[in-house]
C-alpha cells in the first residue's frame, strides 16, 4: 500500500516551513525559508505578507520532493502560525495593504493606554479573558484603519479584509475563503470566548467593522480543500504555534503543561473545559478545539524575548557568528559574573505587561566578558520562565512537578539545565522536538481519520532528554532576588 502523510505549515516569526509527517509523528522531511524582518521605527516589527505567502508556494511542492512523495500520497495539510501578527488585504485583488505588523510590535502603546481608560474596556477584558495591552491583533487593526486614508469605509463596505496568518494562507490556498480558528481569534480582543464568536460590543469598542473578519471555526476539521501550492488536498486544522505546540506535546489533560522556545517563549498549562481567569498576570486562552466537541482552554504565560535575544546577540552585536555558539562563548566561564540582561525590547509581557519598559543590562563592571555577556543571555530565558511558573503555580493552585519543552533553544544543553536549575523540576525534551508543526499534522490527520483519536497520539511520544536539578536552594533564591532587582530596574522607561 502507498504510504500517506500529513503536512504541516509552520509559518512562524522569523521563517516558514513546511514539514512532511508520517503516520508514526516521525518527520519525513522540511523545507524551510527565512523572511525579512522589517523594523522602520523603534518598537515596530514588520512583515511582507506577500512575500510569506511565496515561501508557502515554492516550500510545499520543495517538501514533497524531499520526501520522495507526490501531492497524492498527502491526507491533508495543517497551518500553525505566529499569532497576533496582523494582515489587512484587498479582497479583489488579493493583494497586501502595507505590511503585516507582527505580535512583537508596540506601536499600539498609546492608543492602548487611552482605551484602557474608556468605560467599556473592563467589558473586552471580561469577553475577550485577555488584558488590553499592544500584544493582541484588534488595536493594531484599528492602528491601520486610522493610518490608511479611506481604509475605515472600505472596511465597512467588506471591501478590506483582516486575519491572522493561518486566515491570510488559507485565502490563498483555496483562492477565497476567508476563515480562522478560534485560538488565533481569541487572540485579538474581539472574541467573545464563551461563545466562541465575535463580540458584537468588543467590535464597536474598537470601531472594527464585522464585515472585515473572518468567519471562526473550531480548530480541528476541515477548512477547505487547497486550490494552490498543495492542490486538492484537504486543508484539516489550523492553531496558533503555541496551541499548537501544546497539541503536539500531547497535554490533552488538565494540568498537563509545556513551554515552547523560539523567538519568544509561551507556557501553556491545559486547564481543560473551565476558563480559569488569572490573577497572576498570565493570559486565559483557547486551548484548541474539535469539531463537534467544547473547547478546551489554556493558561499561557508569554515571554516576548527569548530566542531574539540570541538573534540580537549575533546581528546586532555580531559576538556570535551562529546561534549555536553562543552556548559555547557563556561555557567560557563559570557563571554571568553579576551581570543581568532584562529584554524588555518591546516591553514586558507575562507576569508584568508593562509595555512602557525598555531593556537594561545591569551589575556591569570591567570584569565583564563577552562570555559573561553571552550566559547573561542564556540565564535571561530562564529566569523569564521561572516568573511565568510561580504565576502558572498561583493561578492553577498547583505546583508544577514537570516542564515538556520544544523549539529551536531547547538544542542548548547549558540552557535547559539551567532552567531545570531555577525551576527546581525535571525539564524533560520529547523525541519529536518540531511540536508546534507536529501539532499542526496531528489536528490535521485526526481531522481526515488519518489518526483515529487521542490516544493514539499520545503513543508517539517519546522521551528524548531529561534534565535535573543541581542548584542549591540558596543561590537559586539569591540569584532570583537580583534578577527581580534588576527587572525593576525596566519600568516606566517610555515616559507618556
Amino acid at each position: 500500500m502507498t504510504e500517506r502523510y500529513v503536512v504541516a505549515i509552520d509559518q512562524g516569526t522569523t521563517s516558514t516551513r513546511c514539514i512532511v509527517f508520517d503516520r508514526r509523528g516521525q518527520l519525513v522531511s522540511l523545507a524551510q525559508q527565512e523572511h525579512k524582518q522589517y523594523y522602520p521605527k523603534p518598537g515596530w516589527v514588520e512583515h511582507d505578507a506577500a512575500e510569506i505567502w511565496r515561501n508557502v508556494e515554492r516550500l510545499g511542492p520543495e517538501a514533497l520532493r524531499r520526501a520522495g512523495a507526490t501531492i497524492d500520497q498527502v491526507a491533508a495539510v495543517g497551518i500553525a502560525n505566529q499569532r497576533e501578527t496582523t494582515v489587512l488585504w484587498d479582497r479583489v485583488t488579493g493583494h497586501p495593504i502595507g505590511h503585516a505588523v507582527v505580535w512583537q510590535d508596540t506601536r499600539t502603546d498609546t492608543m492602548v493606554t487611552e482605551l484602557d481608560a474608556e468605560p467599556g474596556a473592563e467589558g473586552v477584558r471580561h469577553r475577550s479573558a485577555l488584558p488590553l495591552a499592544t500584544y493582541f491583533s484588534g488595536p493594531r487593526i484599528r492602528w491601520m484603519l486610522d493610518h490608511h486614508p479611506g481604509l475605515q469605509q472600505r472596511a465597512e463596505r467588506g471591501e478590506v479584509l483582516f486575519g491572522t496568518m493561518e486566515t491570510w494562507l488559507i485565502w490563498n490556498l483555496t483562492g477565497g475563503l476567508h476563515v480562522t480558528d478560534v485560538t488565533n481569534a481569541s487572540r485579538t480582543l474581539l472574541l467573545d470566548v464563551h461563545t466562541l464568536d465575535w463580540s458584537a460590543e468588543s467590535l464597536a469598542f474598537f470601531g472594527i467593522p464585522r464585515a472585515m473578519l473572518p468567519e471562526v471555526r473550531p480548530s480541528i476539521g476541515v477548512f477547505g480543500t487547497a486550490t494552490a501550492a498543495f492542490p486538492g488536498v484537504r486543508i484539516g486544522a489550523a492553531l496558533g504555534d503555541q496551541q499548537a505546540a501544546l497539541f503536539g506535546q500531547t497535554c490533552f489533560a488538565p494540568g498537563e503543561a509545556k513551554c515552547t522556545y523560539g523567538t519568544g517563549s509561551f507556557l501553556l498549562l491545559n486547564t481543560g473545559s473551565e476558563l480559569v481567569r488569572s490573577t497572576h498576570g498570565l493570559l486565559s486562552t483557547v486551548a484548541y478545539q474539535i469539531k463537534g466537541e467544547p473547547a478546551a482552554y489554556a493558561l499561557e504565560g508569554s515571554i516576548a524575548i527569548t530566542g531574539s535575544l540570541v538573534q540580537w546577540f549575533r546581528d546586532q552585536l555580531e559576538l556570535i557568528t551562529s546561534a549555536p555558539e553562543i552556548e559555547t562563548l557563556a561555557r567560557t566561564v563559570t557563571d554571568n559574573g553579576g551581570c543581568y540582561i532584562v529584554p524588555a525590547f518591546s516591553g514586558l509581557y507575562a507576569p508584568y505587561w508593562r509595555s512602557e519598559a525598555r531593556g537594561v543590562i545591569v551589575g556591569l563592571t570591567s570584569y565583564i566578558t563577552k562570555g559573561h555577556l553571552a550566559r547573561a543571555v542564556l540565564e535571561a530565558s530562564a529566569w523569564q520562565t521561572r516568573e511565568v511558573v510561580d504565576a502558572m503555580n498561583a493561578d492553577s493552585g498547583l505546583a508544577l512537578k514537570t516542564l515538556r519543552v520544544d523549539g529551536g533553544m531547547t538544542a542548548d544543553n547549558l540552557l535547559m539545565q539551567f532552567i531545570a536549575d531555577v525551576l527546581d523540576v525535571p525539564v524533560v525534551r520529547p523525541l519529536a522536538s518540531e511540536t508546534v508543526s507536529l501539532g499542526a499534522a496531528y489536528g490535521a490527520g485526526l481531522a481526515v481519520d488519518y489518526w483515529p483519536d487521542l490516544e493514539g497520539l499520545r503513543q508517539n511520544w517519546h522521551r528524548a532528554a531529561q534534565w535535573l536539578p543541581t542548584m542549591d536552594d540558596a543561590k537559586r533564591e539569591t540569584e532570583y532576588g537580583n534578577w527581580q532587582r534588576a527587572v525593576s530596574r525596566t519600568f516606566d522607561w517610555i515616559q507618556a
